[in-house]
């Protein structure tokens, strides 16, 4: 190239660059129209960058190809969570039973999604899920929608629109995405009426607030953090107890939800679907995917005129679920039905209740494998979480294990290393490779390929 000369000039044309990639096998694979898209964009970039050696027209076709290539190979792929963090949301949340995946797998073709086989009438969909819940909660009714900010939603909407919902400065969350509780009840159409202070909040606070307009109280379970010293908070039974003589309805925002006592393996307790409903609440509402372990939704629960109210208003057909979330809804309720197999079959449950013992064998059976290519060592232990549902994490093992050695310095915390791509998984960490904790107590319901189960 002379002095003078624009190298951008050298490039060469989209069409010649076209010519060489249609005689290449893979790109049949591709529409005309993408493959001119990627041509071009590869031109566009090497005009920018101003390339001292300029490429020739089979190079140019090479990298179109393979940025065709990228974009048809993204999206969601497997992935080995050793991050300690047991519903991890980048992550996908909760690991799903072998019975709910066996479910999903299994709607390959049509299927009774909303056809009562008695009559061949038209039926709900959520009718097998309304009885399991009823079974297992106690309940006279129950829906589910997306997720457990949609069952807010709507149940305020449904319930409350246009009237007043009273609820505790203390319990005005934030949880992810920004997603705020006081601009969800705005949404809704309802006036909510803040009573109490951000540390405490009495009784009398909620009864001062009562009008003749007031349609609920809200108790909003803070199941993403704690206040803790100088502070004071309500239980579910006390403003349960306002209700009597007055036409009020009680909604227990749960949000985990749980359908078992974790105080079984040690974890702090969380309030279970049936206490709650036990301690009054009308309408209770929790997440589907994190302690229940399920796939994304949100489950409502309670009186059945609420739960009709609820059914009947125009957000319950925009929120509802499909059938691919009903078949892994049924299969892991049906898990809890026997308390005993659901610690077993649910993952989530099954690497809460991981003990010491289990963890540490599981970590050396990791080592061993990788011990061709990483030194690992065991150092002082750190609280496990599981998300956002135990803030305050739970007792740790009195180790995490270092791993040491091999890739690249580059690598950086928390991003997916490449280590088992010709697997088609990625592995996730809180480490930095050349040395940094990795938890083995999220790893097994990962689900690695069988060559790196390690246990």
């Amino acid at each position: 190239m002379s002095a003078g000369t624009d190298a951008r000039a050298l490039l060469p044309a989209v069409d010649r660059v076209l010519r060489a990639m249609e005689a290449r096998p893979e790109a049949s694979s591709y529409a005309p129209a993408r493959r001119a898209d990627a041509a071009r964009a590869v031109l566009a970039r090497l005009r920018a960058a101003l390339p001292a050696v300029v490429p020739g027209v089979e190079e140019v076709a090479a990298e179109a190809l393979a940025l065709l290539a990228a974009e048809a190979a993204a999206g969601l792929s497997r992935a080995v969570n050793g991050t300690g963090i047991v519903l991890h949301t980048g992550l996908g949340r909760a690991v799903l039973a072998p019975e709910a995946v066996a479910a999903v797998a299994a709607l390959d073709g049509c299927c009774t999604l909303q056809i009562d086989l008695e009559t061949g009438a038209r039926g709900r969909r959520d009718a097998v899920i309304a009885h399991l819940l009823a079974t297992l909660t106690g309940c006279e009714a129950a829906t589910v929608v997306n997720n457990n900010a949609a069952a807010t939603l709507l149940v305020l909407a449904a319930l409350c629109a246009g009237r007043q919902v009273v609820v505790s400065r203390g319990q005005l969350i934030e949880i992810g995405g920004s997603f705020r509780l006081p601009d969800v009840i705005q949404a809704s159409g309802a006036r909510m009426v803040e009573v109490g202070t951000t540390n405490k909040t009495h009784l009398r606070d909620y009864e001062r607030a009562l009008t003749p307009d007031t349609a609920a109280l809200l108790h909003v379970h803070p199941s993403n953090y704690r206040i803790i010293g100088f502070s004071q908070s309500v239980s579910l039974a006390e403003p349960a107890s306002l209700k009597e003589g007055r036409e009020l309805i009680l909604i227990d925002d749960l949000g985990c939800g749980a359908l078992v006592d974790l105080a079984r393996v040690g974890l702090p307790h969380e309030p279970t679907v049936q206490e709650s409903l036990a301690g009054g609440a009308d309408v209770a509402l929790f997440s589907g995917d994190k302690l229940i372990g399920g796939p994304q939704c949100g489950i409502i629960v309670g009186k059945r005129t609420c739960i009709e109210k609820i059914r009947k208003h125009p957000l319950a057909r925009a929120l509802r679920v499909g059938k691919f979330t009903v078949a892994a809804l049924e299969a892991t309720l049906k898990l809890f039905l026997n308390p005993e197999t659901a610690w077993r079959r649910v993952p989530t449950l099954r690497m809460l209740a991981l003990t010491v013992d289990e963890l540490v064998a599981r970590a050396t059976a990791l080592a061993d494998r990788l011990s061709p290519l990483f030194r690992a060592r065991r150092t002082h232990g750190e609280r496990l979480r599981a998300a956002r549902c135990l803030p305050q994490g739970f007792p740790p093992p009195p180790w995490r294990w270092r791993i040491q050695r091999c890739p690249p310095a580059s690598w950086r915390a928390g991003f997916a290393s490449p280590i088992p791509r010709s697997w088609g998984a990625s592995i996730t960490s809180n480490i930095f490779w050349t040395r940094g904790p990795y938890s083995p107590a999220t790893r097994s319901a990962s689900r690695p390929p069988p060559e790196w189960s390690g246990g």
